[in-house]
């Protein structure tokens, strides 16, 4: 007969064993999509939870030094320099997000650290959004709402006609990735000229591309912003870019809110030198400028473009095999190719 005390002692020791030969994966803090497959993620790793720890970070990192070769992040961990610094051994960093503006993306260069994220899984929905902003603006529909609610129809008050009707316009798309793209294939349904703007042309792509986005704004009736939020893209769309789009120009941004400048487009909605926006993303979240509650040719929306189960679990997904494929020695699904 087996003794039950020795096969509870064996069980709990093989236990231990499969923990420490499971790959170690490092998060500083948890993100949604973690937070949502802790315990998938708990099944495939051992788990180095940062936030968790008594030590401070910098001691948590250097006692995880030598051992750390992969990190999960999201769009609320920085990961700078110093942080990296601390991890000599690390080869790649995950993020389960589309984004990668917080992490030193020089660095990681320079030390050979891969990034990878999960764009693809956000994309189709957040062309959705940039598309849906578009229709809200142009056809008013929140102020049309708005002027039921209030009896406004009802008591027979005056409600301007439309100006804008979204069929054959030209639309400028600012960063033509797998967000532009989807929104383009969507914009073409509704007639509309598509144009864009890049770091590079695109050969493939039978759209105009113009290399600046002034001469992009100047030559279209819309301009959606799809494109990541770096140095050379922060503050891009400002007070001469919006004069150019023009009094009856359309804004739409589902990339970062640090892309416009803020307090410039304020002033352009204001005084109506352009004609409305449609605004998922703000430069300081989740603080909005006051003077946009009271404008009816914007419409607002909480960064919640991609905010669905679906894509959560599709974000999961992605994340979980680019970590595989790099524990596997396989090539990454989704690595950053470009670093600046």
């Amino acid at each position: 007969m087996v003794n039950q005390s020795s096969k509870a002692t064996s069980d709990q020791s093989l236990g231990r064993q499969n923990v420490e030969e499971l790959p170690q994966l490092l998060i500083l803090h948890p993100g949604p999509i973690f937070s949502m497959h802790e315990s998938l993620f708990e099944k495939k790793f051992s788990l180095l939870k940062a936030w968790e720890s008594p030590e401070s970070i910098h001691h948590f990192l250097t006692t995880h030094a030598q051992s750390t070769r992969a990190i999960l992040c999201s769009s609320v961990t920085p990961i700078t320099a110093e942080i990296l610094s601390l991890l000599p051994s690390l080869c790649v960093i995950a993020c389960e997000n589309t984004g990668v503006e917080l992490i030193d993306l020089m660095e990681c260069r320079k030390r050979g650290i891969y990034v990878t994220n999960a764009g693809p899984a956000f994309s189709q929905d957040v062309a959705d959004m940039a598309v849906g902003l578009l229709l809200a603006v142009a056809m008013r529909i929140p102020a049309s709402d708005r002027y039921i609610r209030t009896r406004g129809w009802s008591d027979h008050q005056c409600f301007p006609p439309r100006t804008f009707k979204l069929r054959g316009k030209h639309v400028g798309i600012v960063g033509f990735g797998n967000i532009g793209s989807e929104v383009a294939k969507r914009l073409e349904a509704f007639g509309c000229k598509i144009s864009y703007n890049s770091r590079k042309q695109k050969p493939s792509i039978p759209y105009e591309f113009y290399p600046q986005v002034i001469d992009l704004a100047y030559n279209c009736n819309v301009l959606i912003i799809c494109c990541a939020l770096t140095d050379q893209t922060r503050h891009m769309i400002n007070q001469d870019v919006l004069k150019s789009l023009g009094e009856n120009g359309i804004i739409v941004n589902v990339g970062r809110g640090p892309i416009i400048h803020e307090r410039e487009l304020v002033t352009s909605l204001m005084s109506r030198e352009i004609a409305g926006a449609g605004l998922d993303v703000f430069e300081n979240e989740p603080n909005v400028p006051n003077e946009l509650f009271e404008l009816d040719n914007v419409v607002l929306t909480p960064h919640r473009g991609a905010f669905t189960e679906e894509v959560f679990s599709n974000a999961f997904k992605l994340t979980m095999a680019n970590l595989e494929a790099f524990f596997s020695n396989k090539p990454l699904i989704t690595a950053i190719k470009q670093y600046d």
